[in-house]
């Protein structure tokens, strides 16, 4: 627990970077490496580096890809596990002012095939396997085109770790490495840098993982990833080295804007694994002595229900951030109880918007916690005077018309800003019809700003269905569910229906040792809930059974596919 009230925390924060600096990534980590050489920055099951050994290291990586002929504006992909490697290539990237595309590790192969040939990238560098999947195997299938104007990419780089042999067209890692070496290149790399320090130029294209239609690459600048992190920093009133644990993938913004981005303005470091189970998580945030821990819920709740936690000495620990989705409010209860924690956080934001844009406040309680997805993050000196020191700022559009709707309405969401994306990568359609003439990005989500600035996330408007002709939001039917004392989690998605054209039907995780029907579910909500939104299926799950994203997400459109089975299986409870 750090020694200074929240708001003194800021106020040595504010004091470090009096003048909003205009950096780029690579400049950024120029000054921090400089500033904490012996600090730690990353922390894996087998390795620690600190900052100047991960600048080195940089370094060294980028005098290669300046030998393989990267260019400034290059694209150049990663289609790697949660490994030093990552963080060091990604900063090598921006050092030769190339852009870094980094790649869901969870694609298959026509996905993988579709995002490397739609963003352009030029040179892909990936790990053998990361998440249990082969991806050199499915790389080298993808280097023998049917048409020679399909040809994907000029360089592979692939880093072993298995013990089989690689594609003869593939370079080494090692030998990559050994061509940084050449004579000359440190005056070239330097060359570059300088000639590449412009905040506003894209940084990273990150690819939306919608459950409909094809990706869309996100353009996102130096400056949009630095703000937004900076934001982060003061929001949460981070103290200077806080320690962070997440095992979320680094493709993603959420570690990678929230964790190692916001880490860096305190000289934090980043404790982090390859791939997620709640023993080697906990054995990694007692190791390390973690203070603060970002996830999403279903690791939450899986490290809360590992028998052997009460074991862990997780003293370090009292900060949290879980977010991308809901979780109970037993759930918050059970993790401040059993993880000792006194500052508790969750947040709302997208990659359209780089990350987080809300957080609630430090101290807000578990009810508000539950209840809201936060208020807008203060920007500090990152901040706009005319949106009040915030970089962003919200208003509720009618979903159907586009008309603002008056304070206190549910609408959808929509906001504009200093960290909102330029749009979509070779998508003018796609980006025309989510942004306006006036920089406002539509959401997608429902929700409604209360009297106190927060925002009250009522679910995607995708996600609403129809009983009888009334609306019904998914989210709002959850949450009573999640209430009961029995349940671990819950998800509701609407169905087709003969007589109510659609209804609601409930996937429910109960807690260990807990038992429950149907009608007991169906009970729980009819005293709680108008009879049109009582779920009328009711399906039971264990934990594996959850469809989930690659960065812990659950997939609401493989529930509905689900559910649909089940319905023609003549199946609506177990």
């Amino acid at each position: 627990m750090p020694s200074q009230t929240p708001e003194e925390r800021r106020q040595a924060l504010e004091q470090r970077y009096p003048a909003w600096p205009r950096h780029t990534f690579a400049s950024h980590f120029a000054v921090q490496c400089r500033t904490y050489p012996d600090r730690p920055l990353l922390l894996t099951p087998t390795q620690a580096l600190t900052y100047a050994e991960v600048w080195d290291k940089s370094r060294q990586i980028a005098k290669s890809l300046l030998k393989l002929g990267v260019k400034r504006r290059d694209h150049v992909a990663l289609l790697m596990a949660n490994e030093p490697e990552y963080v060091m290539t990604k900063l090598a990237i921006a050092l030769v002012g190339a852009v870094c595309v980094p790649l869901n590790t969870m694609l298959k192969t026509d996905e993988l095939r579709y995002v490397l040939k739609q963003s352009d990238c030029r040179v892909l560098v990936l790990h053998q396997t990361a998440m249990g999947i082969q991806h050199a195997k499915t790389v080298s299938s993808l280097l023998d085109p049917l048409k020679k104007e399909e040809a994907l990419l000029e360089h592979v780089i692939c880093i072993p770790n298995t013990s089989e042999d690689l594609d003869s067209r593939f370079l080494h890692w090692e030998e990559f490495l050994a061509q940084g070496t050449a004579a000359g290149l440190d005056e070239a790399l330097e060359a570059r840098t300088q000639a590449s320090e412009y905040p506003d130029e894209v940084c990273d294209i990150v690819y939306t993982s919608g459950s409909t239609g094809t990706p869309k690459g996100v353009m996102l600048t130096h400056d949009m990833v630095l703000r937004c992190a900076y934001a982060t920093a003061i929001s949460r009133a981070f103290e200077d080295g806080r320690r962070f644990f997440t095992p979320l993938p680094l493709y993603h913004v959420f570690a990678y804007i929230e964790g190692l981005m916001a880490a860096s303005f305190v000289g934090g470091c980043v404790i982090t694994m390859p791939s997620f189970s709640p023993k080697s998580a906990l054995d990694l945030m007692q190791q390390y002595r973690a203070q603060d821990f970002l996830c999403v819920p279903s690791m939450l709740v899986s490290i809360l229900n590992h028998p052997d936690l009460p074991q862990y000495d997780l003293s370090s620990l009292y900060a949290l951030m879980c977010a991308a989705a809901p979780a109970p409010v037993a759930v918050w209860e059970q993790a401040m109880r059993e993880l000792g924690l006194t500052e508790v956080c969750t947040g709302y934001g997208g990659t359209e918007v780089t990350a987080s844009t809300a957080h609630t406040e430090v101290g807000d309680s578990i009810e508000r916690i539950t209840t809201r997805v936060g208020r807008l993050k203060p920007g500090g000196v990152s901040g706009l005077p005319e949106f009040g020191g915030s970089n962003i700022q919200y208003k509720v559009i009618d979903p159907f018309t586009g008309e603002d709707l008056p304070p206190g309405s549910i609408g959808e969401l929509t906001v504009r800003g200093n960290t909102v994306t330029r749009g979509y990568y070779k998508k003018p359609a796609e980006t025309a019809a989510a942004i306006d003439k006036d920089g406002w990005f539509r959401s997608g989500d429902l929700g409604r700003i209360d009297e106190h600035g927060y925002i009250e996330f009522l679910g995607r408007s995708t996600e609403m269905y129809k009983v009888s002709g009334e609306n019904v939001s998914p989210k709002e039917v959850e949450d009573v569910i999640n209430r009961h004392p029995a349940v671990a989690q819950a998800y509701v998605v609407g169905v087709p229906d003969n007589l109510t054209t659609e209804t609601g039907a409930a996937f429910i995780q109960l807690k260990a040792g807990m038992t429950l029907t149907r009608r007991d579910v169906v009970q729980w909500c009819s005293e709680r809930l108008a009879k049109f939104k009582i779920p009328r299926h009711v399906w039971f799950m264990e934990q594996s059974d959850w469809p989930m994203t690659g960065t812990g997400k659950i997939q609401k459109f493989k529930l509905r596919e689900l559910a649909k089975q089940k319905l023609e299986q003549g199946s609506t409870a177990q």
